[in-house]
This record gives structure tokens, sequence and C-alpha cells, in this order.
């Protein structure tokens, strides 16, 4: 997609630019390719800089309540000073890469409703920052995210919300100030036990971290049940996580606080229990199920649509007319 913008900092007759994406679609870990494009206005214009920035609509809980706004998790400059002669067209390639905690916007080609990602160009000019429109971005999961999600609709579950929420995970290391939290609701033999289950991703390049929080319903240790679990990419992409997540919330209703084997990096191993700092576990095989246009559907009706903040969407997503359903998670 394409934005195209006068400098306002130069006002009448001023340049114009473009970010243009030719990888719009990334993962975490990997790298965002495209060029700026420059075109001359009436007169000479001296650019001092051009960045470019990776956003993401936050969720920020406070004492009033919760509020959203857009926050900037990785920056890039792709050019220093030069003189933009008049009429002059001028194209600035540039490779970003994508930090490895990002979160998951889109999967299997579904928008996943509730993220709202971008590219957003800054140009320096006349001693002043232009910021100019966001240009949308989808990250699709890695091999071995996917691989989770999969398991939750092999398992039953159905798609609520995802958000990001500022801040960071007890016991977990983080380098980005936001984490995502992708919701959904447990299949009829789970629901008695709990009213929902959270997933967090915090990859790195080595593995990945998954968290996973059920809002227990009732019974004596009733709460927040929290389990964590640490493995390689490839092994990740060998284990049976529908079986390890069934393991885990069938474990929530026969047993209390602190069951589950020790905890592990890279292997089998989790640790499970109630309230703040517990952790948990996955694995997967390959089995039949539903496809995520499909889940999404069945889970439109628990579908928060957008971000809390409106203008958010309409700036990221001028285009999005339906912020919920048909298709979109």
């Amino acid at each position: 997609m394409v934005f195209k913008r006068m400098l306002g900092a130069l006002g009448v007759g001023a340049p114009s630019v473009d970010t243009v994406l030719t990888t719009p679609r990334v993962r975490p870990g990997g790298v965002l390719t495209g060029e700026v494009r420059l075109s001359g206005g009436d007169f000479d214009a001296e650019i001092e800089d051009i960045t470019l920035g990776l956003v993401a609509g936050v969720e920020i809980e406070h004492g009033d309540g919760e509020s959203a706004g857009l926050g900037e998790f990785s920056r890039a400059r792709v050019s220093g000073p030069f003189t933009l002669r008049q009429g002059e067209n001028r194209s600035i390639p540039f490779q970003i890469p994508v930090p490895w905690e990002t979160p998951i916007s889109e999967i299997d080609g579904q928008r996943l409703t509730g993220m709202a990602l971008g590219v957003r160009t800054e140009v320096a000019i006349a001693k002043a920052v232009d910021k100019g429109d966001l240009d949308p971005i989808a990250v699709e999961p890695l091999p071995s995210q996917f691989r989770v999600l999969e398991a939750f609709l092999q398992l039953g579950f159905a798609f609520r919300s995802a958000d990001l929420e500022a801040g960071h995970l007890y016991g977990v290391r983080q380098e980005l100030p936001f984490y995502q939290e992708i919701e959904f609701y447990p299949p009829p033999r789970h629901a008695s036990v709990v009213g929902e289950v959270e997933l967090t991703f915090v990859a790195d390049p080595s593995g990945l971290e998954v968290i996973l929080e059920a809002d227990k319903r009732a019974g004596r240790h009733s709460g927040d049940a929290v389990g964590r679990f640490r493995v390689g990419h490839e092994d990740a992409a060998r284990m049976d996580w529908p079986g390890e997540i069934d393991r885990w919330l069938t474990g929530l209703a026969l047993h209390g606080a602190h069951h589950g084997a020790p905890y592990g990096d890279h292997h089998g191993g989790y640790e499970h229990g109630y309230g703040p700092g517990y952790g948990h576990g996955g694995h997967h095989e390959d089995r039949g199920g539903p496809g995520w246009g499909a889940v999404a559907a069945a889970g439109a009706a628990g579908v928060v649509g957008g971000l809390v903040a409106g203008e958010i969407v309409e700036e990221i997503f001028e285009d999005d007319e339906d912020e919920g359903g048909d298709g979109d998670w």
C-alpha cells in the first residue's frame, strides 16, 4: 500500500513522499524491505534525515481504567542529509530488522482483529519532523508459533480478541515494552473449569516462551492459573501441543496449585501454578481441523473489533470499514 503526502513543514509546493513496502508480510525476526520515494516540489529542499519507525496500538492500564495509543517499538535511520532538487524524483531503499518479539497480526491470511501494526516515515526537514502516514504491515507467526495457534483450533477453542498490553511479564526476559495477549473461549469440555485462556508468545533467535493464562471459574483454587513453557523453534515443530495444552487444562480441574513437571529449556518440561509468577507448557502433531477463517466466524460473537481508540484504527487502516467478524480476527 502506498501513502503519498506533501511534506507539510514546507507548505504549498513542498515535496511529496511515498513509502512503498516490497514485503508487506513479515515474520518476527525477519526483515521489512521497501523504499521511500520522494518527489521534489516547486523549490529545492534540504532533507536532514529520514527515519522509519515500527508502531503498534497498545493498551495502557492506569488508575482510572484503560486507555490506548500508538507505541513505537523499533526505529531505523534510512538516510542522512541531502538536497532534494526542484522536481527531482529520488528513491531510497531500506531494510528494517523486525524484532523477534513483534506481535502477530495476521494468521493464514486472516487479520487478527484488535491488532494494528504499521511503519511510519519521518522526514526531518527545515528543522522540523514531518511524520508521514502509517503504512500497515502484516506480521505472520513463526512456524513454532503457528504450531501452538493451530493446536487451539484443533482443541475446539474459539478466538475472542487480541491486544497489546503495556508492561513486562513476571519472570520472562522481554525486550519490548509491551506483550501480546491472544484470547480464546474454551471448548465445551473445559468450559466448566475455565472462562477463557490467554496466549502470549515471547520469541528470541533460539526459541520460544509460551505463556498461558486461564481464568479458572470455581473451586478451591479459583482465579488465574498460569503456565509457562520454553522450547527451541525446531523442537516446537515436533511437539504435541494439543496434548500438552489439553493435559494442562485437565490438570486445572484435577489438581491444586504447583502441579506438573519441572520447568524445562528446549524439551518437554513445564511449570504450573496459580497467581503471578508461575509458568506452563506445549507441543504439536498434525491433526485435521477447521481453518482460521472458520474459527474466526465461530468466535465472532465474542470478538472485540478494532482497538479501544478508534482514531488508531482509522490512522493505520484507513480503508477498513468493518472492524469485526466476516473472517477478520
